[in-house]
């Protein structure tokens, strides 16, 4: 029996193997059903058309969906996130990522304005170690960033370098209290994770009130304007603003005439 060898020819042979891998994560990821309601933790993107678009599921330009190399950091994202929890949890922190830590259990979320609103959240911390000195409860929020990003995130915090995740977790902060009383009187803990050297940076994000009422404010106009079919306001008056050139409908919102 002839073995084949591809080892002459292995940056060829990968690439077939990995375009099958890509194409089904791509058919994966266009099975899922799309969302019905604006996600809380998109709140802080800056421009507010570009949240319209995503809210009303509008197409988004060629090629700008997400491929399979993309797909496959949400991926590992979400596998830094579990080995992040169970440290935590050796480390001595009462975390829980469902309710009662059940298995597959319903994740911690809420619903806003009639369902249009929602949010999930990593985890709520409910105790820990004697020796660090948090408030209990409070928020658990976690990222995996590359190596540049999380530099930036340990030297100038999270609110200056990530408001994006700054957003987030005010907005999950505020609407949580209701469902765990006090979480919005303790500083959230974020954890991110340099997914290059595996390095872990914790920071305490107190309660930013203003800050979550100023994203509460925007889901409303957002969620109102799209459903009068008005358009807001693109972010910038030129297509070559480094936010619209990564935009995933900028064909579609500078072919507008508004």
């Amino acid at each position: 029996m002839t073995m084949l060898d591809y080892n002459h020819n292995g940056g060829e042979f990968a690439s077939s193997i990995n375009h099958l891998i890509d194409v089904a994560l791509e058919e994966e990821n266009r099975q899922q059903t799309p969302r019905t309601y604006l996600g809380a933790s998109r709140l802080g993107v800056a421009c507010e058309r570009a949240l319209q678009f995503e809210y009303a599921h509008a197409p988004k330009d060629t090629g700008k969906d997400f491929d399979g190399q993309l797909l496959r950091i949400f991926a590992a994202g979400h596998l830094f996130e579990d080995m992040a929890i169970r440290w935590l949890r050796m480390a001595g922190f009462e975390l829980f990522t469902t309710k009662g830590n059940r298995p597959n259990g319903e994740q911690f979320g809420f619903e806003a304005a009639g369902g249009r609103i929602q949010g999930h959240v990593d985890g709520i911390i409910v105790s820990g170690p004697n020796s660090i000195s948090m408030g209990y409860p409070c928020l658990w929020e976690c990222k995996s960033l590359n190596n540049k990003s999380w530099n930036d995130t340990v030297k100038r915090g999270v609110a200056l370098s990530k408001p994006v995740y700054a957003a987030q977790v005010a907005i999950y902060q505020a609407y949580m209290e209701p469902q765990v009383g006090g979480i919005s009187a303790n500083p959230a803990l974020f954890t991110a994770i340099n997914k290059d050297t595996s390095e872990i940076h914790h920071e305490l994000v107190p309660f930013d009130a203003s800050l979550a009422q100023r994203m509460s404010d925007r889901a409303v106009r957002i969620i109102k304007a799209t459903e009068a079919h008005e358009l807001l306001p693109r972010i910038s008056r030129e297509s070559t603003h480094f936010q619209c050139r990564m935009c995933s409908w900028a064909d579609r919102c500078w072919s507008l005439s508004a």
